[in-house]
């Protein structure tokens, strides 16, 4: 059995409940938009999301949850699968998960439609069910996301970075999404602000783990789910690369940021950029910063007491840095 399949074992009838909840929640007198809702769904990726919500209610609600549950659930899933279409329109992606992307097969005005589309009909789901404890942890996860993403641009055109920077950027882009999926699912079965805390913690540790692992992919040499390189192509300065520079000789410095400002797109300068980042321990000390992340938020999961839900959260923070995309 997969290690997917594993964590969604106890969830499963709760998941399939939820997939057949959000497409309804979709739904819409268009045609057009019904097309495309029906492309999104028949291209869903793993489901992280929805699958933290309802791992970390069945673990705090002893087992049960609540409607509350599959509106939170459905407005994370919403509100994340909008933040998907538009980014594939302002990074002019034609592929997402493998297939094309809606701006690819509809362009860029329709795309950014169904994305605020999305997005409303997220809002309105906690609106409509006065679920406003859950609208606000979604609505400041939307901010801090969008403030994340350009502080990163903003820092692509200086390539003025630090470490304390790049952290801040990941946890406003990746980490708060996760963050704001456990503490969804912690609220929508009511339970105690110190709980919701240690969940909302605990999403943002992995969600920083998560984040590693996915620059250290711009590293690696198996086949994954990104271009080699494509992160300095796009002139992004992740944890490796930031190592690289502060471990480096003053023209060391200098060549790398040449390299990163106006060489971004020559395969052999990008690689001969890579070989230097493994060689200076980039890699080893993102590694070990990821490991770091993983560890708290092992430490507080481990808080709770053991079951079902809780096992295989535990399983969920392992593949989350030992995934091959």
């Amino acid at each position: 059995m997969k290690v997917v399949e594993q964590i969604k074992e106890p969830i499963y009838d709760e998941m399939e409940l939820f997939e057949e909840k959000f497409t309804k929640s979709m739904s819409s007198e268009v045609a057009l938009l019904n097309r495309i809702t029906h492309f999104i769904v028949n291209r869903k990726g793993k489901q992280m999301r929805p699958m933290f919500v309802f791992l970390v209610a069945k673990m705090l609600g002893k087992g049960k949850i609540n409607e509350r549950t599959y509106r939170g659930a459905s407005v994370i899933e919403l509100i994340h699968t909008a933040t998907l279409v538009h980014d594939d329109v302002v990074d002019g992606s034609n592929k997402r998960r493998g297939f094309f992307s809606i701006n690819a097969l509809w362009k860029n005005k329709i795309a950014v439609l169904v994305g605020d589309y999305l997005l409303s009909k997220g809002l309105l789901l906690s609106i409509e069910n006065e679920d406003f404890d859950i609208l606000k942890i979604i609505s400041v996860a939307v901010r801090e996301m969008s403030q994340g993403e350009l502080l990163q641009i903003e820092k692509a055109r200086t390539l003025n970075i630090t470490e304390d920077i790049y952290y801040n950027i990941i946890r406003q882009k990746t980490a708060i999404l996760l963050a704001s999926c456990c503490a969804i699912g912690a609220k929508s079965v009511n339970c105690s602000e110190k709980e919701l805390l240690k969940m909302h913690l605990f999403g943002e540790h992995l969600g920083m783990a998560f984040q590693i692992k996915d620059d250290l992919f711009d590293y690696g040499e198996e086949k994954i789910g990104k271009p080699l390189g494509i992160d300095i192509k796009e002139r992004k300065m992740t944890l490796p690369l930031i190592y690289a520079i502060n471990n480096s000789t003053f023209s060391e410095r200098r060549e790398i940021k040449n390299i990163v400002k106006n060489f971004n797109k020559d395969r052999k300068k990008v690689n001969e950029l890579i070989q230097l980042v493994k060689d200076k321990g980039g890699l080893d000390f993102a590694k070990a910063r990821m490991e770091d992340y993983q560890k708290k938020a092992l430490k507080l999961l481990l808080e709770f007491p053991k079951s079902e839900y809780r096992d295989a959260l535990e399983r969920m923070v392992g593949f989350v840095i030992e995934r091959k995309i």
